[in-house]
């Protein structure tokens, strides 16, 4: 369902997330009209996981879950609150998704397609490659939470098992 927010809030709500934030208010403006907004109800996926990334996401309002398949089961992992960016690997790759996207309340979405944003950058737009930046840095920052965690996992694993090095 597409639902209606003025400019000045999608400008307003967009200077508060961390995709956005290092952006002026008059460069979000010039991305305003690639802009989709969109409301999901509880229970209603925004796209499946192997689904073509053709978009990425801002929520502006509302809550959604990140499912991950599995051979055994779909795995919720951590859920995504209002602020949150989602999908923008779509942006770069082009690469089918990695997880499933479920609205858990009624939540509203900013959606940027990927031909749009393409467009812009083909354009020169100041805007969009200071996003294609951000995207970058919100990636790396994933990246090195991830190598942590896999580091705490595998320490763990050695305490639990008595293995002091782990060969390969």
């Amino acid at each position: 369902m597409t639902t209606r927010v003025s400019t000045e809030r999608m400008i307003t709500f967009l200077l508060t997330t961390p995709m956005f934030e290092n952006l002026a208010p008059n460069q979000i403006r010039n991305l305003t009209h690639i802009v989709d907004v969109i409301e999901y109800q509880p229970g209603e996926v925004l796209f499946n996981e192997g689904d073509i990334g053709d978009a990425w996401f801002a929520l502006y309002r509302g809550k959604v879950d990140v499912i991950k398949s599995t051979e055994a089961e779909d795995k919720e992992i951590d859920p995504l609150e209002q602020g949150a960016c989602f999908g923008e690997i779509a942006i770069l790759d082009g690469e089918p998704r990695s997880a499933t996207i479920r609205a858990v309340e009624e939540s509203i979405v900013f959606r940027i397609s990927r031909t749009a944003f393409e467009e812009l950058l083909e354009q020169d737009c100041a805007a969009a490659s200071q996003l294609l930046h951000q995207m970058a840095v919100m990636l790396a920052r994933r990246a090195r939470l991830t190598t942590e965690r896999l580091s705490e996992l595998v320490r763990e694993a050695e305490l639990k098992h008595g293995v002091t090095q782990i060969v390969g």
